[in-house]
């Protein structure tokens, strides 16, 4: 039979511990704990209990300590109750022990298994036999948890201290907890220690590590190199290309992973929608529901918030929509999604009606919420209700604005024309504006020919921030409005010789199955000739319709005739025009940009939509633009 140390409390107040040892048999199952389900509410655990408390069990140490086995696979719970079970217990032994110290771990308050711990050690117990094997890796868990170095290095060194260094479930505990900490090199030394003892797991606390510290060259090279892989290993990898930016290739790794009849989990689900989102792609999205549907896998509110910010962000805000109304449960994030995406789509008034239905609903509106909110009222122009929220905001939810409440409101106020009350609003702050709202107020002087006053913004701008590109061109474009062309040089100058060359403006378009990319006046693709062709056709029918260009965003000194040329090789023409040759009538021509979409282009997507009867969707840098029958759904208010 085998032996375990056991834990004697013999004074307990304040939730400190006095601990004597005494050895005992392993506990037996009892009748009203082996219909519990693998990971019982607090309910089930509170009727559990009280049938032990009937049968009389309320103190025996093998039914009480197979309860609290039961707590720590039920976090819900608050700290206190499993706490009072152990001590309860009559000689609780180490079954009980690391059954709250698991629990405590994995808890809010996961600092207190190391005070347990603590007070385990300060008692002068002997833990130099293997019956502490998985006290270990629980506490380093809870070190984890909060990346507490010094503490976990303190354990760390009673495992050497032990002799369990060697143990594979205490080695990869602390391969995961350096990783945790940042501290990826240390992980690698505890897994190049003994390459003997690795299992899956330990290969993946690996692949995590070097993924969540941004060296994904190193996690592809693990990667290649695991003798086996499972799930976690390809979803760790590609949540390793989302988490830094490597979209499509997080994309393409999860086809795979698909095409080899591996099931996912709701994480990986949730992170690839993310990735469809941020790249504005539906077929990925499509994909990647389609997935989901054929897996018949649940729609949790996590993942049924994810499709709606997807589906919003691909520009299908109609099934955005009705993916939101066919959901089971809605929490504050899956109304965010909702609110957000209406206000990104300039469907402002929508958005407003959709939040007092979320008031109506008793939920409490977060930070994020009054951004939506903000965001709606810019997008549609709506003021005094952008004022009215902004002070409730404050007023009856105590939220105090962030940098991103005041940017809608200064963005909103800047399109409007009362550039000089989003001044007194920047001024008014009680924390210092940072450079993106100066170029947000930038940007408003330009629209509006403020010529001084976006001189003397462009200016400080360009002190603070000195290599934002962003900064120069609006500058330079306000010089080029006045026709200061001396000027617009001087700042080129200054960018160049500073080394801040401009962003290269690009286009995407999906099309049989693959993305295309467009810069402007692109020549790379293999349909080039065909698209320029196509291009002069689209041109040739426009301006017999009347339509004529308008180059006052080109910031050269040059012939209009010159201008005309630059500006009509913009990427979203090129991507336009490729658009009309392979996307069949009756479907739209979906376009992801990176820039904001120049008046020109706007109003050149404006007339195309109704010389060739095609609906065009662009999603640029700023929000959505549906082009229909001539007209775009932000009613050229962007």
């Amino acid at each position: 039979m085998r032996f375990g140390l056991v834990v004697q409390l013999n004074h307990r107040s304040n939730g400190v511990f006095s601990l004597q040892s005494h050895y005992c048999t392993a506990p037996h199952l009892h009748p009203p704990l082996s219909s519990l389900p693998p990971r019982p509410s607090p309910r089930q655990i509170h009727q559990a209990h009280a049938q032990l408390i009937t049968l009389g069990l309320a103190t025996r140490r093998a039914p009480m300590s197979h309860l609290l086995a039961h707590c720590a696979l039920s976090p819900a719970l608050p700290p206190s109750y499993p706490i009072t079970i152990f001590n309860l217990i009559d000689i609780p032994n180490l079954f009980a022990t690391n059954n709250l110290l698991r629990y405590l771990s994995r808890s809010p308050d996961h600092e207190k298994s190391l005070l347990f711990y603590s007070q385990l050690r300060r008692q002068s117990m002997t833990t130099n036999n293997y019956t502490y094997l998985y006290t270990y890796p629980f506490l380093l868990h809870a070190c984890s948890r909060n990346a507490v170095l010094s503490e976990g290095q303190q354990v760390h060194s009673h495992v050497v201290k032990l002799g369990l260094d060697s143990d594979l479930f205490v080695r990869n505990a602390l391969i995961h907890f350096y990783s945790a900490c940042c501290k990826i090199e240390l992980s690698r030394r505890v897994f190049d220690e003994c390459p003997w003892q690795r299992d899956v797991v330990s290969w993946n606390a690996m692949l995590a590590g070097y993924a969540r510290s941004g060296r994904v060259d190193v996690a592809e090279e693990v990667f290649e190199l695991m003798p086996e892989r499972d799930v976690i290993s390809w979803s760790s990898m590609i949540m390793g290309y989302v988490q830094n930016g490597i979209l499509e290739k997080g994309l393409e790794v999860f086809r795979q992973m698909i095409g080899r009849g591996l099931m996912v989990n709701e994480a990986t689900l949730v992170t690839v929608l993310s990735a469809s989102a941020q790249l504005g792609l539906l077929e990925y999205g499509r994909f990647v529901h389609s997935t989901i549907k054929d897996l018949k896998f649940p729609i949790s509110v996590a993942l049924g918030t994810a499709l709606v910010d997807m589906y919003a962000k691909c520009g299908c805000i109609d099934i955005s929509r009705q993916v939101f109304g066919e959901l089971l449960e809605r929490d504050v994030f899956a109304w965010n999604a909702m609110i957000c995406g209406l206000a990104t789509h300039g469907l402002g008034r929508e958005a407003l009606k959709l939040f007092e239905n979320f008031i109506r609903e008793g939920l409490c509106p977060a930070s994020v919420t009054f951004v939506g909110v903000l965001n709606a009222c810019s997008r549609a122009g709506l003021v005094a209700e952008a004022r009215r929220h902004f002070e409730s905001m404050v007023k009856d939810y105590g939220i105090e604005p962030e940098m991103e409440h005041y940017g809608c409101m200064v963005d909103l106020l800047g399109r409007a024309g009362l550039v000089s009350e989003a001044l007194e609003l920047i001024e008014s702050m009680k924390v210092p504006p940072d450079p993106v709202l100066w170029g947000t107020l930038l940007g408003a002087c330009k629209m509006h020919g403020l010529v001084d006053l976006g001189i003397t913004i462009g200016k400080k701008l360009i002190e603070l921030e000195p290599g934002h590109d962003g900064h120069y061109v609006l500058l330079a474009g306000i010089y080029a409005k006045a026709r200061k062309w001396e000027d617009v040089i001087a700042v080129r100058k200054l960018m160049s010789n500073r080394g801040t060359n401009k962003v290269a403006g690009w286009s995407l378009i999906e099309a049989n199955g693959s993305v295309h990319k467009f810069v402007a006046g692109d020549r790379e693709h293999q349909q080039s000739t065909g698209i320029h062709k196509m291009l002069e056709v689209i041109n040739q029918r426009l301006a017999d319709a009347g339509y004529r260009p308008d180059v006052t965003s080109i910031l050269h000194d040059i012939g209009d005739e010159e201008k005309v040329h630059v500006i009509k090789e913009h990427s979203e023409r090129l991507a336009i025009a490729f658009g009309i040759m392979v996307i069949e009538l009756g479907c739209p021509i979906r376009i992801v940009k990176n820039l904001r979409v120049c008046g020109d282009c706007h109003e050149f997507s404006k007339m195309v939509s109704k010389v060739f009867e095609r609906e065009i969707i662009v999603r640029d840098g700023s929000r959505f633009h549906h082009f229909k029958e001539g007209k775009c759904s932000c009613l050229d208010y962007w």
